[in-house]
């Protein structure tokens, strides 16, 4: 991805919105980080195109609403995994 900060964030919004991707998933389809795609979102396409920055605020804030479920989720996946090498 070598091109303007802004071409970038509005490419990581539109992935967002289209997939309803988390950040963490953005940044790792992308190859960059957490930080880079948060900075991107919330401070460079806020200033540079406000009417998209509002519908991948919708996208993150419902991902951050859901994200407990998939903590623990994952979580019960740990266990589930270290109670069947225990069988083994």
């Amino acid at each position: 991805m070598k091109y303007l900060p802004e071409e970038r964030a509005k490419e990581l919004a539109l992935y967002i919105i289209e997939t309803g991707a988390t950040v963490r998933q953005t940044a790792g389809r992308f190859g960059i980080s957490k930080s880079t795609v948060h900075t991107d979102i919330t401070a460079r396409l806020m200033k540079s195109e406000p009417d998209l920055y509002d519908k991948v605020r919708v996208v993150l804030d419902l991902n951050k609403e859901e994200r407990h479920i998939r903590g623990g989720e994952a979580t019960k996946e740990k266990f589930l995994a270290m109670q069947r090498r225990e069988k083994e």
